[in-house]
């Protein structure tokens, strides 16, 4: 998996997170990324799950034993909400403490998310991951625009994961034998650009490739500051990357 892109969009997301907190009172708690939960969801909506022409081509995912190739970010698998997506999102997740809730989590997510990985038998050869930051969501539309102006999106619109080492699974995901792993790459947020690691998961899907993984960022390390507010009681200076991610064969 090309993880630069990836991780570098994500990354922006979380170190953005410290400097949004204030916008984020009285949201409805947002499910974590999950495999298992992402996965479930999918199952039992009422619309079939869009397939790839590599499933179509073998009509089950059970006879996709061989997940070398090319295989590109789908964003029409499953569906967005900010607080149960079951699509593809990147996001962030930040611990603030605010005066009138207490303990509470920061949290934003794009759906806006391109890229791709390459997979050679059971090794990730590279992987690019972009997300869209313009199209970053809250609870509340109206605090969409004070994320983005906390981010700084007007120059730095999207972040990138691109993996720098291949990842050998060991075996191939299937849909019964879930792999994980560890993708290390570069992450550029505001334009900046650092190494990391995330902690990944991957499971087939009705043909697809399910992804999910998170790694923590410092705000610092971006250059970002944390912006106070009398709202904000404390705000950590550091946050959680997630992905979820759907790939179908290119």
């Amino acid at each position: 998996m090309n993880a630069k892109p990836l991780i570098g969009g994500i990354a922006a997301l979380a170190v953005v997170g410290a400097g949004v907190g204030v916008w984020y009172l009285n949201r409805p708690a947002a499910e974590e990324a999950s495999i298992d939960n992402a996965l479930e969801a999918v199952a039992a909506d009422t619309d079939p799950v869009a397939v790839s022409d590599a499933a179509n081509d073998t009509s089950t995912a059970d006879e996709l034993d061989d997940v070398s190739g090319t295989w590109t970010v789908n964003t029409d698998v499953g569906t967005f909400d900010f607080a149960d997506a079951t699509s593809t999102f990147v996001g962030f997740r930040v611990d603030e403490v605010l005066a009138s809730v207490g303990e509470t989590e920061a949290v934003g997510r794009t759906p806006g998310v391109t890229g791709e990985l390459v997979i050679d038998g059971t090794t990730l050869t590279a992987a690019t991951i972009e997300a869209d930051f313009t199209v970053i969501e809250s609870d509340v539309p109206r605090r969409d625009d004070a994320m983005q102006r906390a981010m700084g999106v007007a120059e730095h619109p999207t972040g990138t994961f691109v993996l720098t080492e291949p990842v050998d699974f060991g075996e191939v995901p299937t849909a019964e034998d879930r792999v994980t792993f560890s993708a290390v790459g570069d992450l550029t947020v505001n334009g900046i650009t650092n190494a990391v690691t995330l902690d990944m998961e991957a499971q087939v899907a009705d043909g697809n490739i399910l992804v999910v993984g998170t790694t923590p960022v410092v705000f610092a390390d971006f250059e970002i500051e944390t912006p106070s507010s009398p709202a904000v009681v404390s705000l950590e200076d550091n946050g959680t990357v997630e992905v979820q991610l759907w790939f179908s064969a290119a």
